[in-house]
């Protein structure tokens, strides 16, 4: 679109790839520039203050709470250069338009870009949801004002944020561990995945059986001959199943009515059922009607791409950015399911094109949202502008990542606009009559597709793996009541009742936004910041909290329940939108919730306790260190209460009689080993979850008091042979005797005579006829013989073991350079990778095993094992490696220039003159104290 004749615009977007993209569809007459983000932000630490303000007592928090909230805004040190020149270019055109993201953020970078350049001409906003040539010009079009409501609610969740983090954070660095964090939004996440994993601590499994039967219709007719069905009553009460069960007892639940099977139980029904008539007593069929699901917003795109393509939430954020920002897709960060009028007909046309007119329904499908204050003016995740492409069309243009969630876009809202799926669903009842006139009721339900309608184009996944995809059919024969049956087939069935699955990152996501806490633009931050604290570890999928993350839910469970309680949290975010909506003002809120003022809009708990600064200065002492640091697991056979503590070096278990624990002093915040009593002790192995704790695992860590295996004793010297848990890893150990275990060898599968081989090494093999000693022995390296100082590899460990004197000498007396190591053999090949269809293999390396598709390697993590690692895993280490690129290359350091020998000869006398008198003068001078160090730490605020 030109701009007026002799004008020159300067248009201002986040990123260079959007202003790219976008300054091919505007042509001459305009510039555009890219802001790299955020341009301002509150202080970091002390060294980020201005000097003119580090005198004030607010600075510490970069917001004067004294003054209204004022914010203290400085210019963030990477973004320096690029500020320069935007400068520079504001001062050479004769327009400005702020081209940045259309939600809060985006509006609060273009208010801070116009704070910062301060420009001379006239500023206007311009806003898109997809950057097509289109959308673009409609944009330049059609500007408005910065809204200053919804940069209110931006600085208001900032200031909050800065707040909270730094007014919690000291409490935990003081009663827990330093350089923790907390978080408005972090920390209850982190609470939510400490209750699930407190609710698997407490779950006791139960055992109940059933019968299923394959049964036959005599003469068969339309659909299968046989079938299965399940049964579901004996005598007139249902059979129980995993829902009649507490799960903190294993028991079944107070008047459930229930028949509990056992083992016995069921086989011998199941005996007395053998050779009995079966006959059908009821058949009810009912239509079948599933409509489409909504378009994608950022918290379902993220759950069906973890569910369908185990991407993390960052993965998909990153993978959705470039999408839009190269003109694929819409705005990825939005909580609307609306569509456009425009996109509605785009999908309509394209969805009789593929699928024929029968599968368009008469009138367009308009969807509601269920999140809380959506902002339903913004439209859902689409593919971008009036004609949608297919995903062939763009084959070629994307990365793997990028197609296949381009392809689930697409397919998403194209299946938005279809005719449901129908059919018809039935429920069948058969009865049988046992030889002790048992009357057992067998069930069994079918279900059969007419018209797939939404379901040709996509089908939703479950996060549970073993729910039946909604597009399966269960075809069963055409029966009628009084039908009689066969039984080919009675087999009993046993199964325990599971404990609340894990959260992944997609459930979580979705109990937040549930719950309405956080929104689209912070979800995949928080999933990345409770990891990278500590708080949680994936393990595959799932989110396993640590014992620190226990330790400061905990404190903060005991001590400032509201600041994480779930209604308090969402309420928080519903007064940010009524902000953002004009109805509001920023500073009452903030007054409200930091001094407690009721005078304001925030939470009246938290207005009555004083605010948080009462909150989190008051009774700081009446916190306990020992007390939040200590999480109780159960008492043991013996009485004694057995506990998990948070140490300085990682959590450990202690367990000692009640009255022995009570006696015991408090430790300093973090050092459980150095306060109180020593007591009994054993260490946690890194990788084992809080649920993994249960008695007879403790009893296992216990056994020696040090966590140590008892393997069995030497047959030559009768000790004890030991495996343990060191520093560098596991070891066998018998009395002065110690070596480490092989890279392919585990601690659970170790044997007695493997830990005997291991500690003969390093093995005499024999003598030379020199007379020197050849050994065989293990290296950092790997295997290898020695002869005095020449040493020869061994191409497997085994060889160690099993290596002549002849076959060692012949290898020792092949010259070094002809010998030439084979390639070890990998050791795990995994399949291919989901996004780059890349063959992944693990292997070993100089610094530990890693995986590779042959161009990126990525390292197992701590605790990971090639055994353990799942193709997910690796598919999504590498995909954070290809998203960094490659490493850069180191610079060769410059040669210095040959300096003449006379001259050269005069700098070394010299040199070496000033050297001995500096050498001479520090001795004689006294040492000088290292000035302290500031701390620099800050909380995540």
């Amino acid at each position: 679109m030109p701009s007026n004749a002799g004008t020159t615009r300067l248009v201002i977007v986040e990123s260079p790839a959007k202003a790219k993209t976008i300054s091919g569809y505007l042509g001459p007459g305009y510039v555009v520039e890219a802001s790299f983000g955020h341009v301002r932000d509150l202080p970091r630490n002390a060294a980020d203050v201005p000097a003119k303000y580090k005198g004030e007592p607010w600075a510490r928090l970069g917001v004067d709470v004294d003054n209204g909230f004022h914010a203290l805004y400085v210019v963030s040190a990477d973004r320096k250069q690029q500020i320069s020149k935007l400068v520079k270019l504001a001062k050479e055109v004769d327009e400005i338009f702020l081209a940045t993201d259309e939600d809060r953020e985006g509006e609060a970078i273009a208010w801070h870009l116009v704070e910062t350049l301060k420009p001379k001409v006239p500023v206007k906003r311009m806003v898109f949801h997809e950057i097509t040539k289109p959308a673009i010009q409609a944009a330049v079009a059609n500007p408005r004002e910065i809204d200053r409501d919804l940069v209110d609610a931006q600085e208001a969740r900032r200031i909050l944020d800065r707040l909270y983090g730094y007014e919690v954070s000291p409490v935990l660095w003081k009663k827990v561990m330093p350089k923790l964090s907390a978080g408005r939004v972090q920390s209850v996440a982190t609470r939510i995945v400490v209750e699930r994993e407190r609710q698997r601590m407490a779950f006791r499994t139960a055992e109940y059986w059933d019968i299923l039967a394959t049964l036959a219709v005599g003469k068969p007719g339309e659909g299968p001959r046989t079938f299965n069905a399940t049964l579901v009553a004996l005598n007139g009460d249902r059979i129980a199943t995993g829902k009649d069960f507490e799960p903190t007892t294993g028991k079944v639940r107070p008047g459930a009515g229930v028949v509990h099977l056992d083992e016995g139980g069921a086989r011998g029904l199941a005996a007395r059922l053998a050779d009995r008539p079966f006959t059908v007593t009821r058949v009810e069929e009912k239509p079948y009607r599933r409509r489409p699901y909504a378009p994608f917003i950022t918290s379902t795109l993220q759950q069906e791409a973890a569910r369908k393509m185990r991407f993390s939430s960052q993965q998909t954020m990153r993978t959705a950015q470039r999408l839009y920002e190269n003109g694929y897709i819409t705005y990825m960060r939005t909580d609307s399911v609306n569509l456009s009028e425009t996109a509605i007909a785009a999908a309509r046309r394209q969805i009789v094109e593929l699928y024929g007119e029968r599968s368009v329904p008469p009138e367009p499908r308009r969807y509601t949202g269920k999140v809380k204050n959506a902002q339903e003016a913004h439209e859902a995740i689409r593919p971008a502008g009036d004609n949608f492409r297919t995903p062939g069309e763009v084959a070629k243009e994307l990365s793997a990542e990028e197609f296949k969630l381009y392809e689930l876009i697409w397919r998403r809202t194209i299946a938005s606009q279809m005719t449901d799926a129908v059919g018809s669903s039935v429920s069948v009842r058969i009865r049988a009559v046992s030889s002790a006139q048992e009357e057992a009721d067998f069930g069994a339900t079918g279900k059969t597709i007419t018209d797939p309608g939404f379901l040709r184009a996509y089908v939703e996944s479950s996060d549970d793996e073993n729910a039946e995809a909604e597009d399966a059919e269960r075809r069963l024969p055409t029966l009628v009541k009084d039908q009689p049956l066969t039984a080919d087939e009675l087999n009993a069935q046993g199964h325990h009742t599971q404990p609340p699955a894990r959260y992944t990152e997609a459930s979580l996501v979705k109990a937040l936004e549930e719950l309405g806490i956080g929104r689209p633009s912070t979800y995949a931050s928080i999933m990345q910041t409770i990891q990278d604290r500590g708080y949680v570890v994936k393990r595959g999928q799932a989110m396993i909290p640590s014992f620190l993350a226990f330790a400061v839910i905990g404190l903060m469970e005991r001590h400032y329940p509201r600041l994480i309680d779930y209604d308090f949290t969402a309420s928080m975010e519903n007064e940010l939108d009524e902000i953002a909506g004009g109805d509001h003002a920023a500073v009452d809120f903030l007054t409200s919730f930091y001094f407690g003022s009721t005078n304001g809009t925030g939470d009246q708990a938290i207005a009555h306790a004083g605010g948080l600064k009462k909150l989190v200065t008051e009774d700081l002492s009446e916190i306990d260190a020992r007390s939040v640091n200590s999480i109780p697991l159960f008492t043991d056979d013996e009485g004694r209460e057995v506990v998990v503590r948070v140490g300085r070096y990682g959590p450990y278990l202690q367990r000692a009689l009640p009255g022995e624990q009570q006696a015991q002093t408090p430790a300093a915040p973090g050092e459980g080993e150095e306060g109180g009593s020593q007591g009994d002790r054993a260490p946690i192995p890194e990788g084992l979850a809080p649920d993994e704790l249960t008695p007879e695992k403790v009893h296992e860590l216990f056994l020696g008091g040090g966590g140590e295996r008892k393997l069995g004793d030497d047959p030559s010297t009768g000790e004890p042979i030991l495996l343990k848990s060191g520093r560098f890893g596991p070891y066998v150990a018998s009395g002065e005797r110690k070596s480490s275990l092989l890279r392919s060898q585990t601690p659970d599968s170790l044997t007695l005579e493997q830990a005997l081989q291991l500690l003969r090494l390093p093995r005499l093999i024999g003598v030379a006829p020199d007379g020197a000693e050849v050994v065989a022995n293990n290296g950092r390296y790997g295997p290898y013989v020695k002869r005095g100082d020449d040493f020869r590899s061994l191409d497997s460990e085994d060889k160690m073991f099993t290596v002549t004197l002849d076959e060692a000498l012949a290898l020792l007396a092949a010259p070094k350079a002809r010998q030439r190591r084979a390639a070890a053999p990998p050791l795990r090949e995994m399949g291919n990778d989901p996004l780059t269809e890349k063959p992944l293999v693990i292997k070993d390396g100089r610094f530990g095993p890693y995986v590779t598709d042959g161009e990126f390697n990525a390292s197992l993590r701590r605790g990971q094992t090639p055994e353990e690692l799942t193709l997910e895993q690796a598919s999504e280490m590498l995909a954070e490696k290809r998203a960094k690129g490659p490493a850069p290359k180191k610079k060769a350091a410059k040669k210095a220039a040959p300096a003449k020998k006379a001259t050269a000869a005069k700098k070394t006398t010299a040199a070496k003159k000033t050297t001995a008198a500096k050498a001479t003068a520090a001795k004689k001078a006294p040492a000088k104290k290292a000035a302290p160090k500031k701390a620099t730490s800050t909380p995540n605020d």
